[in-house]
């Protein structure tokens, strides 16, 4: 069973909500009911790799004890010490190693885990709180069901894990059961229609008239691919977020109409919003706050290029090890960058922001670095030029 992809799950998805919603209207707890629901989906989408299934299980645990190891090595620990790094490093490498056999090898072997991407940034969620003192405990029960949870386990959204437990550990009352019911049924609906429908058609022009390396096909493509992403991205993300709702959980939102955007940091506010939050929040501040707590930067505008450009860079790698990858994270930093340096240091920029010619100036700019942007995550960039050369 493929989740979101095939009609069994949904069949399976209906007749699991069903439940969840007569528990929620009498307000009954949620959270041994979604814990069965994840542990069913997730069996029944590895039942014809049940090694597989065992290994994510063991991966799960790993992420487990070595949170459970930091949390008490936390509280004997005088001064900060390597443990830190250390346990964070750990983390990571069973995704590092991931991506590493995937460029290499073109398959990661024991480590094709689905959604252990997403998995990661919420375990190095957990390491980098425990290591702020935001997290003090740690229940198993509450970290698998988090790490599994699997309305968001194939890809995302990155929810908190503060924010997950206060969720599960709450009485919803009735009246607001219902209204969190009531948007996550619209949700579902929503992100079936852009996925199966609006994503499928855009899918069929590209590969019908965008397919060859002409230019026509090439300008096709270009100005349906991004498009393409985002109702297939952002459909999945809607049902997982409804989904989320009916077990009581408020699974945060992955896009806010991202096509609007007016400048390329509006732009990442609204797209994959929990990525590059999270980014934001994990990366970019410390970076930031590293370089300046230790002085190595003084001027603020480098010190915000220098944690734009790792952010960027660190996303594209988390795509993927692959060329387009990395160039797409790169690119990224870069438009960040410029645009930082504009909103600072151009006197014409300050002047003319809020008038409408220059609102619609920017924005046609935006969308087209942006689809420009998706060009190259595609991979059809490098192959085109490639193909060109």
């Amino acid at each position: 069973m493929q989740l979101y992809g095939e009609n069994i799950f949904f069949i399976c998805l209906v007749a699991a909500l069903i439940p969840a919603f007569i528990l929620g209207y009498f307000e009954k707890p949620l959270k041994p009911y979604g814990m069965a629901a994840t542990v069913f989906f997730v069996v029944a989408a590895m039942k014809d790799k049940p090694q597989a299934l065992v290994y994510l299980l063991g991966f799960v645990l790993l992420e487990y004890l070595l949170a459970r190891i930091y949390l008490k090595a936390m509280s004997l620990e005088k001064k900060p010490g390597i443990t830190y790094p250390a346990v964070l490093v750990l983390t990571i490498l069973p995704l590092t190693l991931n991506k590493i056999l995937l460029a290499v090898n073109g398959t990661a072997g024991i480590l094709a885990l689905i959604g252990i991407s997403y998995m990661t940034f919420k375990a190095a969620q957990i390491i980098i709180e425990i290591h702020d003192g935001l997290i003090k405990e740690l229940r198993a029960d509450e970290y698998f069901y988090l790490m599994l949870f699997f309305p968001a386990l194939l890809s995302g959204p990155i929810d908190r894990s503060r924010r997950f437990q206060e969720d599960i550990r709450r009485r919803i009352p009735r009246e607001e059961y219902l209204e969190m019911a009531s948007a996550g049924i619209y949700k579902i609906l929503l992100g079936m229609v852009y996925k199966i429908a609006i994503a499928a058609i855009i899918n069929l022009v590209m590969d019908t008239f965008g397919s060859d390396h002409t230019l026509s096909s090439i300008a096709i493509y270009y100005y349906t691919y991004g498009f393409y992403l985002f109702f297939d991205f952002a459909g999945y993300s809607l049902m997982a977020v409804g989904t989320g709702y009916l077990l009581g959980v408020r699974v945060p939102d992955n896009f806010n109409k991202p096509f609007v955007s007016k400048d390329i940091q509006e732009f990442w506010n609204r797209w994959h919003i929990t990525l590059s939050h999270w980014l934001r929040d994990y990366v970019f501040s410390r970076v930031t706050m590293n370089l300046m707590r230790k002085r190595l930067v003084k001027d603020k505008l480098v010190m915000a290029s220098i944690g734009l450009m790792t952010n960027m860079f660190l996303m594209g790698c988390w795509h993927g090890l692959t060329s387009y990858y990395i160039i797409y994270g790169l690119y990224h930093g870069v438009l960040l960058v410029l645009f930082e340096i504009i909103r600072k240091k151009s006197k014409f920029y300050k002047k003319h922001k809020k008038e409408k010619w220059f609102t619609a100036v920017s924005w046609l700019v935006t969308m087209h670095l942006v689809l420009f942007g998706f060009y190259i995550f595609s991979g059809r960039f490098t192959e085109d030029i490639a193909y060109l050369l």
